[in-house]
C-alpha cells in the first residue's frame, strides 16, 4: 500500500552548456512525432496525397503552441503577463491552456479544409483529433515533471507531496488523473477508427473526443487548486473556475456532434491503403 509519493523531479531531463533540453518540452516533441506518424497511417488508409501531411503539422503546431500559450496569457493571468509581456515567449517554463489551443486547432482545421484538401472539415476533424488526445495526455505528464497544475489536499494513498514546490501535505496528482483520461480516450478513438470505421459517420470521433476531453477536465477541476486568484471570486459566485465553465461549450458541442452523426446515413467509404497519386492531388 502506497504511503504517499514524494516528488521532487527536475523539471531539466538535462543540458548541454547554455541549452536546457526540459521534460516538459520532450513530452510535446514525443506527442507530436508519435502523432504525425498515426496521421500520416490514417492519411495513406484513406488515400490523401502525403504532400497535405507537412502542410497540416505547421497549421496545427502553430495554432497548440500559440493558441495554447495565448489562452492561458488571456484567460488566466493577463494581470501577470500584461505587465511583463516578455514573459509571454518563456513556453518552456510552463503555463499553456488547453481551451485556447482548442480554440487555435478548430481555426487551423477548417482553414485547412479549406483552403488545403478542399475535403469537408470532419475529414479531418476525426483524424487529428486522435492524435491530439495522446498529445494532451503527454502535456498533463509534463506538467507533473514542472509540479504545476495539481490538486488540492488528500489523505489518498496515492497523494502527491510536491516538494519542489515547498509543499509538506500530500495533493491531488491531477496530471495523472488526467493524463490517464486522456490516453483511454486516445485508446477508444483508435478502436472507433481502425476496428469500427468510425470515421464513415462524419464528425462521430470528433464528438466523442470534445466530451472525452472536457468532461474528465470538467469534473476533476473540482479537486484542483484554484490557478488564479480572481477564480476565487467566480466560484463563490457560479460555483464553477474558469476552467469548469471554458469546458461547458465544448461537452455541448460534442454531444450535438455525436447525435448528428448517429442520425445521418452512414457513408461508405473505400480504403486504398496506399497515398494518393501527387499528380492528380
Amino acid at each position: 500500500m502506497l504511503n504517499f509519493v514524494y516528488w521532487n523531479a527536475d523539471p531539466i531531463l538535462f543540458s548541454l552548456g547554455p541549452i536546457s533540453v526540459r521534460w516538459y518540452g520532450l513530452m510535446f516533441a514525443i506527442g507530436f512525432t508519435i502523432g504525425y506518424w498515426l496521421v500520416a497511417k490514417m492519411f495513406r488508409h484513406e488515400g490523401a496525397p502525403e504532400k497535405w501531411l507537412g502542410t497540416l503539422l505547421m497549421y496545427i503546431v502553430i495554432a497548440t503552441i500559440v493558441g495554447s500559450r495565448l489562452g492561458h496569457v488571456f484567460f488566466y493571468e493577463w494581470g501577470y503577463y500584461s505587465q511583463h509581456p516578455a514573459e509571454i515567449f518563456k513556453i518552456w517554463e510552463g503555463g499553456l491552456a488547453s481551451h485556447g489551443g482548442t480554440i487555435a486547432n478548430i481555426i487551423a482545421l477548417f482553414l485547412f479544409s479549406w483552403l488545403v484538401s478542399k475535403k469537408p472539415a470532419s475529414w479531418v476533424f476525426d483524424k487529428i483529433v486522435i492524435a491530439i488526445a495522446l498529445v494532451g495526455g503527454l502535456i498533463r505528464l509534463g506538467n507533473l515533471m514542472n509540479s504545476e497544475i495539481y490538486g488540492g489536499p488528500t489523505d489518498l494513498p496515492w497523494g502527491f507531496v510536491f516538494l519542489r514546490n515547498g509543499e509538506t501535505l500530500p495533493a491531488h496528482p491531477t496530471q495523472i488523473y488526467e493524463a490517464l483520461c486522456y490516453f483511454a480516450l486516445f485508446g477508444l478513438l483508435m478502436w472507433m477508427y481502425w476496428k469500427k470505421n468510425a470515421e464513415e459517420h462524419p464528425w462521430l470521433i470528433t464528438g466523442v473526443f470534445f466530451i472525452g476531453i472536457f468532461l474528465p477536465r470538467f469534473l476533476i477541476e473540482y479537486v484542483k487548486n484554484v490557478q488564479v486568484q480572481s477564480e476565487y471570486e467566480m466560484i463563490a459566485r457560479y460555483g464553477m473556475n474558469l476552467g469548469q465553465m471554458l469546458s461547458i461549450p465544448f461537452i455541448l458541442i460534442g454531444i450535438i456532434l455525436v447525435i448528428r452523426a448517429l442520425t445521418q446515413p452512414r457513408k461508405h467509404l473505400t480504403f486504398p491503403n496506399r497515398f494518393a497519386d501527387e499528380k492528380k492531388a
